[in-house]
């Protein structure tokens, strides 16, 4: 009998959502407003620490949020993180501007706060100061917040968090999406906790929060008929998918345990073998370990990364190679980058194992089993 596939991060249910979305439906709000959503962006804004949450319909459109929000537009930079997910860096391009890619460090695998400096230093010598900072708090895993918090301060550029991978992360005892002027979640299915899709943005600055709330609703003005003076989006969170999402986070930390669990067992089963490292873990903080990630020195351990990968695959378990960095990919072809190198080798030689919130310790043994039987010899 063929084995059941293994995903990378497949959602993980609590047996509260049917009885919370079938409350939703009971009472009637099942659009984009209702007594479920206003809880659900309650109880996460008290989660990251912020006084607002705007439920969205993904991370991406809260991020989009956030540049219109800044009035980003063609002719502005906007800084990013180059090792991450496309979604960070496309709403940049949506207003036309142009991203600035900034290399990570192998402390974090985050945005490195050296090359930042550089980069916002070089700006001001143009005076062309940078619109907006995104940076990227990568696999469960808070990037140096302070320092680059501290920088962005000293240029006067705002700071988006995304921290669409890192719900649950602590960084200097504070949670991860709590740095930004403005901050990002996502609840996509493969993330730590779901809304089967959906996002939110999460600031202190109420002014944000009511620029968002407008724009995610089609910029509807205040008029018994349909006024519009801004052109809007469609996309506010659902009152549906937020009774989901009040399931989910009420099990956030068993899931962060869980999640840094997996993270031992793989480090029990792979901790010795030569030439594989783990993704390292800040001093400054706690990751969520949301996907557990390794680094594979061929030459070392006899085999490299996409061996391994084709190894697992052909044993149905899905693996994943690291983001590939924004600018080696070909959208953004001839972008700015300061730096490349780190993220280029992180992504050469890294891959993603699974590292669900259900994952047994048989599945695991079983996963790092077939990690070192892809080794030659």
């Amino acid at each position: 009998m063929k084995r059941k596939r293994l995903y990378l991060s497949p959602p993980h249910l609590t047996g509260r959502e049917k009885a919370l979305i079938v409350q939703a439906l009971d009472s009637g709000w099942i659009t984009s407003v209702g007594p479920q959503l206003d809880e659900f962006e309650r109880r996460l804004a008290a989660r990251a620490g912020v006084k607002h949450a705007v439920g969205v319909s993904s991370g991406t459109a809260a991020l989009h949020l956030s540049l219109l929000a800044l009035g980003v537009g063609p002719g502005d930079d906007v800084i990013c993180s180059t090792l991450t997910f496309a979604a960070s860096a496309n709403p940049i391009v949506y207003q036309g501007a142009r991203p600035v890619f900034i290399d990570s460090d192998y402390a974090t695998w985050n945005m490195d706060p050296n090359l930042l400096e550089d980069a916002l230093r070089r700006a001001a010598k143009r005076g062309k100061r940078p619109r907006a900072v995104i940076v990227v708090d990568l696999y469960g895993q808070c990037a140096a917040l302070t320092d680059i918090r501290a920088l962005c301060r000293k240029a006067g550029v705002p700071l988006i968090e995304d921290a669409a991978e890192a719900l649950g992360a602590t960084h200097r005892g504070r949670p991860a999406g709590s740095f930004g002027w403005a901050n990002i979640f996502s609840f996509n299915g493969n993330k730590i906790i779901t809304t089967s899709g959906g996002g939110m943005l999460a600031t202190d600055d109420g002014k944000l929060a009511q620029i968002a709330r407008h724009l995610s609703t089609q910029a509807r003005d205040t008029a018994p008929h349909y006024e519009h003076t801004k052109i809007g989006f469609n996309y506010r969170l659902s009152n549906i998918l937020a009774a989901l999402g009040l399931a989910q986070l009420a099990k956030l930390d068993d899931r962060v345990a869980a999640r840094r669990r997996n993270f031992e067992w793989y480090r029990a089963e792979l901790g010795r073998a030569d030439g594989l490292q783990f993704m390292p873990e800040s001093s400054d903080g706690t990751s969520t370990r949301w996907l557990t990630c390794v680094l594979l020195d061929p030459s070392r351990f006899g085999a490299d990364r996409e061996r391994v990968r084709l190894r697992l695959e052909s044993k149905d378990i899905e693996a994943r190679p690291i983001w590939k960095p924004m600018h080696l990919q070909p959208v953004f072809r001839g972008a700015t980058v300061v730096g490349g190198r780190v993220s280029e080798d992180i992504f050469r030689r890294g891959l993603c194992l699974p590292s669900g919130s259900a994952l047994s310790r048989p599945l695991v043994r079983r996963v790092s089993a077939e990690v070192l039987a892809a080794r030659r010899g």
